[in-house]
């Protein structure tokens, strides 16, 4: 279906029967992204007398229970509660709107002595003066290895501090990212990265999130989307979430 809207005064138009998700499936089991040393999801059958929750089994449905950390297994989207005490810092509450303009951009993290991070001249310099509601970035090389990745202990690449100064004051509302992490793996609980793009703790932006371990793929060009970006009703500082994206078009 050719739908269009307007944001800002400009017009797009977009396809809504072809979404680009960017988020991972979550599996039972160990094929799936790892960080922070979080055990796999367990996708459990439910039995009860004799009741059986497989049909693979004889039950008459499919009935399981579900252990995960959303932090540590997969594609997930998180506010500020994830480092406030803040009651009322739950992803539920803080995502309340779903649309939003993106941009995707492509970089490689550079490299300084052991560490890997997201510069901000590189960053700058991939927006080309744009300032999206969202930002998506894909790190190069983008290796389908991440969409298994083990990567507790391995000092992952993340952002540098100052650029994401930067997009808190262009605007940028959502942030997406491949990483684990947008700070170091160990940082000393610093997190810098985090309370820069919240400006946490002074002046708090609320409304805003984080979505890591993101993966986007290669048939995915960098440009401007409109981003539908899906969470659980969920009162936790995060959900697993499924990002989509959808291509936009200017409208004549």
């Amino acid at each position: 279906m050719e739908l269009s809207f307007e944001i800002k005064g400009i017009a797009y138009r977009f396809d809504s029967a072809k979404p680009l998700s960017i988020a991972l499936p979550l599996r039972n089991g160990k094929e799936n992204p790892s960080c922070y040393y979080a055990a796999p999801p367990v996708f459990e059958t439910i039995r009860m007398g004799d009741f059986t929750g497989s049909t693979a089994e004889g039950g008459p449905v499919n009935h399981k229970q579900i252990s995960l950390a959303p932090h540590g297994n997969g594609t997930h989207t998180e506010c500020f509660g994830h480092i406030s005490s803040e009651n009322a810092a739950t992803i539920n509450h803080c995502l309340q709107e779903y649309l939003f303009i993106a941009q995707v951009i492509s970089v490689y993290p550079a490299k300084k002595d052991e560490d890997h991070s997201i510069t901000l001249a590189d960053v700058v310099n991939a927006l080309n003066g744009n300032t999206p509601e969202a930002l998506i970035i894909r790190t190069l090389p983008n290796e389908a290895s991440k969409q298994t990745m083990q990567y507790s202990g391995t000092n992952p690449p993340y952002l540098e501090p100052d650029v994401c100064t930067y997009l808190a004051t262009i605007g940028v509302k959502h942030l997406l990212v491949d990483l684990p992490s947008i700070d170091k793996e160990i940082d000393g609980g610093v997190l810098l990265a985090h309370k820069n793009f919240w400006q946490y703790p002074l002046s708090i932006r609320k409304d805003c999130t984080i979505t890591e371990l993101a993966y986007i793929s290669n048939y995915i060009s960098d440009g401007i989307y409109l981003l539908n970006l899906q969470i659980l009703n969920i009162d936790l500082d995060a959900s697993p979430s499924q990002p989509v994206l959808y291509k936009v078009t200017l409208q004549e």
